[in-house]
């Protein structure tokens, strides 16, 4: 039976990775990774989560099994963060971990398939992963136009696709920093989305997996509070990977927002069921770690400094590009406004492999770059490399 399979072409990315790996020019930049880098290009571990760590491995007494929903204690010190003031909204909102913000898109998508869900509106480009879960699930994918050419969201294209959707439709929506154009709606345009959903019957779900890294971590939860201020219920999916640097540690959840407090337990108990049979239950250490952090104020506040750092840094880096103002025939301005760790430069196949060839930049074969690879110091030569392979 197994000689059945077809061989599946290799992860483009770590493709990319063994190339520039094996590329011997010191110049060499690595804009095509999704994880951020400091000005000296490391992925440090955040000094709050080593904190954390030193604490757990002190005090942790127990590996024992934890059950589907994870660690609670984790779940709830995030909702403050991510809902505001009143997290649960009276007893109609709570959650539950999952292996990173991957896990809590699988299980939001198929939590929204069990209660009738058929089809997903979904603006693109979007984080390829997206797509590939909602093909495996077997729901059906009606995309959208996400971006105009002139770098700003395309809210019309939003709109038009949510007239003609209805009962049995979800639609998919990046919370913040979307990956991977890095051009979000503004604030009067998610008060838009939020009045249309509210007069739809359309079931929102909102990856936010970058929060803290656009404006703030107020402004970036802008979105999914609008949204749950408008419609009765909503799924909402949590990634800890870049705001608490916990990449490889898999660290997410998955918030439900429902129609009162009886419906919610029945939709969490059918989460558990769902993911119970998936991975039974998710790891444990990195949500652990991220609990400790926001149960101490100066873990917290240490947390809040390192992440407000991050956001800086990549700011500046946005900042120098707008400022470069063009590079050959590329207008740079666009990405100045744009938030987050990554952005979409329109480059040909051949033009992103002279980019790798020519000049040892390294990016995605669609044309998407982290910004977090740039720095000061790189970002004349990248500028330069792009002039000469746009001229």
């Amino acid at each position: 039976m197994l000689d059945r399979l077809t061989q599946q072409p290799p992860d483009a990315l770590l493709a990319l990775i063994k190339l520039y790996d094996a590329d011997p020019r010191a110049d060499k930049i690595d804009l095509g990774v999704g994880v951020y880098r400091t000005g000296q290009g490391d992925t440090p571990v955040f000094g709050a989560i080593k904190a954390a760590e030193a604490k757990l491995v002190a005090e942790q007494n127990s590996k024992a099994y934890l059950g589907p929903e994870g660690d609670m204690g984790f779940v709830h010190a995030l909702m403050p963060y991510i809902l505001g003031d009143d997290p649960t909204r009276g007893g109609r909102i709570d959650g539950m971990q999952t292996p990173g913000g991957t896990g809590a898109v699988r299980l939001a998508a198929a939590l929204a398939q069990r209660s009738g869900i058929s089809r997903v509106l979904m603006g693109t480009p979007s984080w390829p992963n997206h797509a590939q879960i909602l093909a495996d699930l077997g729901l059906e994918l009606v995309t959208f136009q996400h971006a105009n050419a002139d770098g700003s969201a395309d809210l019309d294209a939003l709109k038009a696709a949510l007239a003609g959707a209805g009962e049995g439709d979800a639609v998919l929506l990046h919370g913040c920093c979307h990956n991977p154009t890095g051009i979000d709606y503004t604030p009067a345009q998610w008060d838009e989305i939020a009045a249309v959903l509210g007069n739809s019957k359309v079931l929102p779900i909102v990856d936010l997996a970058y929060q803290g890294l656009g404006e703030g971590l107020e402004e970036d939860a802008y979105g999914a509070r609008v949204v749950i201020a408008a419609v009765p219920e909503a799924l909402i999916a949590y990634s800890c990977d870049k705001n608490f640097g916990l990449y490889r540690d898999r660290v997410g959840a998955l918030y439900v927002y429902a129609k009162d407090s009886e419906e919610l337990g029945r939709v969490l108990s059918n989460g558990h069921a769902l993911a119970r049979a998936a991975w039974s239950m998710p790891p444990d250490h990195g949500a652990a770690a991220v609990r400790l952090v926001l149960e101490d104020k100066t873990t917290t506040a240490q947390w809040l400094d390192e992440l407000d750092q991050m956001r800086t840094r990549i700011r500046q880096v946005r900042e120098a590009l707008g400022q470069a103002g063009s590079a050959g025939t590329l207008d740079l301005t666009p990405y100045a406004r744009q938030q987050g760790m990554f952005a979409m430069l329109p480059l040909t196949k051949e033009q992103i492999q002279a980019l790798r060839e020519d000049h040892a930049v390294y990016m995605a074969g669609s044309g998407r770059i982290n910004v977090a690879g740039l720095t000061l110091g790189n970002l004349p030569k990248f500028i330069a490399a792009l002039a000469s392979v746009t001229a």
